[in-house]
């Protein structure tokens, strides 16, 4: 059918699949939401900045497992959506953002508006597009979804401008993709899978190292499998939390910077690391020289290029970890699950020795107190999102997650900001799930306006502000590795956040006691609104353990020995 570019983007997402879309118009994609407003297949969510959008489209995409889709316009409206990009690109998040262009014909010339969004996006995409005609957007946008979606995932962009919006062409979405240059290798060779099994039945001390690559490939659960079968005790990175339950025998616990004390443990005393869709990032490692260093690896990745990147593989195996790690289910019977019962004992005895814990406050709330708690009312019936800072990783920590797809943060890039307007992402693809989003007073306030996106869509995420009244991170480390100077990190002067939700249209409470908390929290969830719980937690909390940059993970600074709960 003869058909214009702009609705031939509609009907490339239709064709997709697509249900929602996060977006901000203008005047370079005004001819596309001209034809978004007269369909009727898909939901598009306004939010109120275009850094939101994709952050939208990230915590769908994490929470769902499908490609997340954002569309924006030209000049700072693609500015404005790079941290976005680049978030999910450090991720591998499938993402496939729509942007408008000015006319071909000013393209160079500094048009109001213009901005050269390819080069800019070349280094924080999987891939990118310049539409000069619209006889290939067909092509192109089917292309898009395959890429963002396929190997190791990441967002792809497409910059169309204006005038190939309008532009009249032959709309045929049935094409065979055949792209010579990008073939993903998705199934493991049989004889480097053999030699990893070898090198596990005849290890001592093996131990998994669990990364977000497994939740990519919806591989947790073959995962569990030959975890229970081979009776091998792993560990999980920050993205990597909910691949195993938090209540298996065989979870450690989290790895790396601020992971518990037996995992790290367990990661420098181990004689086999089994590393699947983990990427040895430097917040896991710590120092390189000193991680893991008398262990043979076995890495597992559909990205060949983080094989050997950073820690060399013995065992490198390219392939998606659902494919590699049924084809290692079939010879399961060569591990003897009995032979690890010594090592198992020993990271017990590295738990007991110094467990996971904090000490309580009879004058203020602990902020871990309170991600405890929301676990033990809410469970597996929410969805928890975070942004970036000391709550990010005691979420992490304290969560009992039950399940992928759980957790969503922003982990390479460290993005503040991200967790509202992901958390309004993850709602959208998870309606049936509370959406939870911890952050704290410095970084709710980088994207609040997104509770105007929230009241207006009637989305219900509770944001639990843990208020210290600090920068906490910065403030940590100045506290520890600075002498105490606590250069401009202290927030002190806030806003009301009550008042402030309440402005919005939503709900709004400040929680000084465990009871208030209760209240608020059980309060929040039944009036099924966009809330604020601003709890006012001990300002001076540290996250503990925690590995000094560029130490050892043997190395760890831990919480100080008192009665602890």
């Amino acid at each position: 059918m003869q058909i214009s570019g702009a609705q031939m983007v509609i009907e490339a997402f239709i064709a997709e699949g697509v249900d929602t879309v996060f977006g901000y118009p203008g005047g370079a994609i005004m001819n596309v939401y001209d034809e978004i407003y007269k369909q009727n297949k898909f939901h598009h969510i306004l939010n109120r900045h275009e850094q939101a959008s994709i952050h939208a489209a990230e915590g769908y995409a994490k929470a769902s497992g499908k490609v997340g889709v954002a569309m924006i316009t030209s000049g700072p409206g693609f500015t404005n959506a790079v941290t976005g990009l680049a978030d999910a690109y450090m991720d591998s998040i499938p993402l496939v953002v729509v942007s408008g262009q000015v006319p071909m014909s000013l393209i160079g010339t500094d048009a109001f508006q213009e901005i050269d969004a390819v080069g800019i996006s070349r280094s924080c995409t999987k891939h990118n597009y310049l539409v000069t005609d619209a006889k290939d957007l067909p092509r192109i946008l089917k292309e898009a979804f395959y890429i963002a979606r396929t190997g190791r995932p990441g967002p792809v962009h497409v910059d169309i401008p204006k005038d190939v919006t309008a532009q009249i062409e032959e709309f045929d979405y049935n094409i065979k993709l055949d792209l010579e240059t990008y073939k993903p290798h998705t199934n493991g060779n049989p004889r480097q899978i053999k030699k990893a099994i070898e090198a596990i039945a005849n290890a001592s001390r093996p131990l998994f190292y669990l990364g977000g690559g497994i939740i990519n490939a919806n591989a947790a659960y073959e995962v569990r499998e030959f975890i229970q079968k081979s009776g091998i005790p792993a560990v999980e990175t920050f993205m990597a939390r909910g691949v195993l339950s938090y209540d298996d025998e065989l979870l450690v616990g989290m790895l790396g910077m601020h992971g518990s004390y037996a995992s790290n443990m367990a990661m420098s005393e181990t004689d086999l690391v089994i590393a699947l869709g983990a990427r040895f990032d430097d917040r896991v490692t710590g120092k390189l020289s000193e991680f893991a260093k008398n262990a043979d690896v076995i890495h597992v990745d559909i990205d060949p290029a983080s094989i050997s990147k950073l820690v060399n593989a013995d065992f490198p195996i390219v392939g998606d970890v659902k494919n590699v790690v049924n084809d290692m289910l079939t010879q399961i019977e060569k591990i003897d699950a009995l032979k690890y019962e010594s090592w198992r004992e020993t990271i017990k005895n590295f738990n007991a020795l110094h467990p996971l814990a904090f000490h309580e406050d009879s004058e203020r709330i602990k902020p871990q107190w309170v991600i405890k708690r929301v676990g033990e009312l809410l469970g597996d019936d929410a969805n928890i999102s975070t942004d970036v800072g000391q709550h990010q990783m005691w979420a992490g920590q304290f969560y009992p997650f039950t399940r992928p797809r759980q957790f969503i943060s922003s982990s390479g890039l460290g993005t503040m900001g991200f967790g509202f307007p992901a958390a309004i992402g993850v709602k959208a693809a998870c309606p049936e799930k509370i959406s939870i989003n911890f952050t704290g007073d410095g970084s709710i306030l980088m994207n609040v306006q997104e509770l105007m996106t929230a009241v207006e869509k009637k989305i219900p995420v509770i944001n639990i502000i843990l208020n210290n009244n600090f920068l906490g991170m910065v403030r940590q480390w100045q506290t520890l590795f600075y002498d105490k100077r606590h250069s401009e990190t202290d927030l002190s002067v806030q806003p009301d956040f009550v008042k402030l939700s309440e402005a919005f249209g939503g709900v709004g409470y400040r929680v000084h006691t465990k009871e208030e908390f209760d209240t608020a929290l059980k309060d929040a969830i039944e009036k099924n609104v966009v809330a604020f719980i601003e709890v006012i937690v001990h300002r001076m909390e540290n996250v503990m353990p925690m590995v000094p940059a560029g130490g050892s993970l043997f190395n760890m600074m831990l919480l100080e020995k008192k009665e602890s709960k």
